[in-house]
């Protein structure tokens, strides 16, 4: 099997993986804005399912994903959103999704449509390995990635199985809360990844809390790829494609 996500990062070494939700403002412009965060230097695109009840979105991905929903997401949306992004642009593009809409479209059909489409594969933040056995065996049918998050406050135990069945990377969080750009990644991310290294992880993306260049420069002194989702939301919505294109030109200086 081939894995999209680590075929990129062994051909760039240090990547930045770009965060945006599917259908906001609007379905078509949310495509638009996910091709130009890769014309702007983003190596591997996030597209979040926009729903009702997040555990980890922070107040600005809340906001933008309120607005998707008003007018009306469907979840087949973030199929057609992967598809036509995936025709114009040759980079990965992993859909971030809490698991029950999976589950209400069908995991296997989920599996289907998305590798279809040209997908690379799913985040899956409030997925724990030891209930993803559905999951794994409809990406592995499918030839699509797994990407399972690791928390500080994880036991080495639960460290080691995110490990083991990710394929693509390990989503390092880090820092305790939810989303949102902050001041000073925290100390916690660095030791994190240390962890994950010592009980075999291979590719470590770092996220929450990114959002400027020099962050990114310093997340990628020790992971493989730095994660950044607000500071990029905030930017589309407060100055549209050209502010997302300035922001995202800045976060890649810092590769």
């Amino acid at each position: 099997m081939t894995s999209k996500v680590e075929a990129a990062i062994s051909a760039k070494g240090k990547v930045l993986i770009g965060y945006l939700p599917v259908g906001f403002p609007t379905l078509q412009e949310s495509i638009e804005a996910a091709v130009a965060l890769v014309e702007s230097g983003v190596d591997i695109l996030e597209l979040g399912v926009p729903y009702s009840d997040p555990v980890m979105d922070g107040l600005v991905i809340q906001e933008a994903t309120q607005v998707a929903l008003a007018n009306g997401f469907k979840l087949p949306q973030a199929i057609e959103a992967v598809k036509q992004i995936t025709s114009r642009v040759d980079i990965p593009v992993l859909l971030m999704t809490y698991f029950n809409p999976v589950i209400q479209y069908g995991v296997d059909k989920f599996a289907s449509d998305l590798a279809a489409a040209g997908g690379a594969g799913l985040i899956t933040p409030d997925l724990i390995p030891d209930e993803a056995g559905e999951w794994l065996t409809a990406a592995d049918k499918y030839d699509l990635d797994r990407v399972f998050l690791a928390a500080p406050s994880s036991t080495d135990e639960r460290l080691a199985q995110a490990v083991q069945n990710s394929r693509g990377f390990v989503y390092a969080v880090s820092t305790m809360g939810i989303t949102g750009a902050r001041q000073d990644v925290d100390v916690a991310a660095k030791s994190l990844v240390a962890r994950l290294r010592s009980v075999g992880a291979t590719h470590v993306g770092v996220g929450v809390g990114i959002s400027n260049g020099a962050q990114v420069s310093e997340v990628l002194a020790y992971g493989d790829g730095a994660i950044v989702g607000s500071a990029l939301v905030k930017s589309l919505n407060d100055g549209g494609i050209d502010s997302l294109r300035s922001v995202a030109e800045e976060l890649a200086l810092g590769k």
